[in-house]
């Protein structure tokens, strides 16, 4: 199965940008769909957005406008770049396949917006 390692993340103010990095262990990006995924303590985890086979991004509602994906296909390499972020952000980063591969969970990027 593929593996993913999620780097970029850290402590901002609310209004700050981040950019997370996710690096796959292989070329699957043009075969799979992938996505970036959070969690927030006490809550499930959610795909925030993702970028298909083909090149077409989509995003959560909450961070539409704010977040945007992209992917580096020769590095295997998938980036979200977080502007104008908020408290609500505050969560766990995840990249995986989407749908998820429940064996392809990496450890994942700590965001935490706060002032």
């Amino acid at each position: 199965q593929v593996q993913f390692v999620e780097s970029g993340g850290g402590l901002v103010q609310p209004g700050e940008s981040l950019s997370l990095a996710c690096v796959a262990s292989g070329s699957i990006f043009s075969l799979y769909g992938t996505g970036w995924y959070r969690q927030a303590p006490g809550k499930q985890r959610e795909l925030v957005s993702f970028i298909t086979e083909f090149g077409g991004a989509g995003y959560a509602d909450s961070v539409k406008g704010r977040f945007t994906i992209s992917e580096d296909n020769a590095n295997n390499a998938l980036y979200l770049q977080m502007n104008s972020l908020k408290p609500e952000d505050t969560a766990v980063y995840y990249c995986n396949t989407v749908p998820a591969s429940s064996g392809s969970w990496g450890r994942g990027t700590q965001v935490t917006v706060s002032s």
